[in-house]
């Protein structure tokens, strides 16, 4: 029998950029995988004169595929104390327990001077734009998953060399604590030795986390009207995706391992519930508006997310200021709701500015 065994509630995860280092709590449901590309080769013939024919078949093994990673953590701003052990920042700026990730999903992923590149940190907040990310490929990584520890004494560490982030999403879970969900791809995975922690300032902190009920959403319109709507949300998502693709070269004779990502379209899109509701610029007003622009090819509406509150701390904003949004649909049960899918779009084809993303601590 074996006699040690590994649990995932004792597993860290690290992510290493450059010579630093950042420790990133994550939930329970994190995976992490890599598949081979096989070639199969078999005979078809008849038989000889004695009535035999060759049944067996040969197995190749062409290349491996990326490996793909998964996890959740939560949503955790946090104010910087500027000094100590881990600190994220030599003065007191606003920083996420999460930033790093973000870093790889909007760019280059940079980290100089305690900011990455497209981040402004300051004393008010952290700005998070994607002026960085119209590039060919974006910013890599290492992910370690060091498994064991406080139950075995025995450590097991996987590093995930290369990685890049391909999607991050946000649901509104009214009654939960809010979390982004990661995933992505990297080169191979092979066993490493644990790495050092340089940066892991408030993963330890019970003061900054956001409860979705509070939750809020601006809304206004330019066309096919101009109105500013008053909503109350019961639930909605965000989903934001590089679409990447990984290369992988064909060699005959050796297993091809994955070369590097490449990205596509830069997605950023999701949806938002309410009550149906007959109030002036309700949720009834939305869908007339929207069902009746008839003559609007694209619509664009202005939303504004802000998960823990409008002015409340901690909070993470989504400002989204030209969005199309779909025409509604009713769910019909005790209390009738709308559901409406929106697409947040660039302010032209070549401009990154589908999404600003805002953290402030508490």
């Amino acid at each position: 029998m074996a006699d040690t065994l590994y649990f995932s509630r004792d597993t860290k995860v690290y992510v290493e950029i450059g010579s630093d280092v950042w420790e990133i709590p994550v939930l329970d449901g994190f995976s992490f995988s890599q598949a081979t590309n096989t070639s199969e080769i078999t005979l078809n013939e008849m038989a000889d004169s004695a009535g035999n024919s060759r049944r067996a078949r040969q197995m190749f093994t062409d290349s491996y595929a990326p490996a793909e990673w998964s996890f959740s953590t939560y949503v955790r701003p946090f104010v910087s104390a500027g000094t100590g052990a881990g600190a994220a920042d030599d003065a007191a700026n606003h920083h996420a327990v999460e930033e790093v990730l973000w870093a790889l999903m909007a760019g280059a992923a940079t980290y100089a001077s305690n900011t990455f590149t497209g981040f402004t940190a300051d004393t008010t907040d952290l700005n998070i734009d994607f002026d960085s990310s119209n590039k060919v490929t974006l910013g890599t990584a290492n992910i370690y998953f060091v498994m064991g520890g406080a139950g075995t004494g025995t450590k097991t560490t996987y590093k995930i060399e290369g990685c890049v982030v391909n999607e991050a999403s946000i649901d509104f879970d009214i009654d939960g604590i809010a979390t982004i969900a990661w995933s992505g791809m990297g080169k191979i995975i092979t066993e490493a030795s644990e790495p050092t922690a340089t940066v892991y300032e408030a993963v330890s902190s019970t003061s900054n986390f956001i409860r979705n009920r509070l939750t809020t959403i601006a809304i206004s319109s330019t066309s096919p009207t101009s109105t500013t709507y008053d909503l109350v949300l019961t639930g909605g998502n965000i989903a934001i995706s590089n679409n990447l693709t990984f290369l992988t070269p064909e060699t005959l004779g050796v297993v091809n391992q994955p070369l590097g990502h490449v990205t596509g379209t830069r997605s950023v899109s999701g949806s938002f519930t309410c009550y149906l509701n007959a109030e002036t610029d309700s949720s009834a007003d939305l869908f007339e508006n929207i069902i009746e622009g008839t003559s609007t090819i694209t619509n664009a509406f202005d939303l504004a997310f802000k998960i823990g509150g409008s002015s409340g701390t901690p909070r993470l904003e989504f400002a989204t200021a030209n969005c199309h949004l779909e025409v509604p649909t009713h769910s019909i049960d005790d209390v009738i709701s709308v559901e409406t899918n929106f697409h947040a779009l660039p302010s032209t084809i070549s401009e990154t500015d589908e999404v600003v993303i805002t953290y402030v601590g508490a």
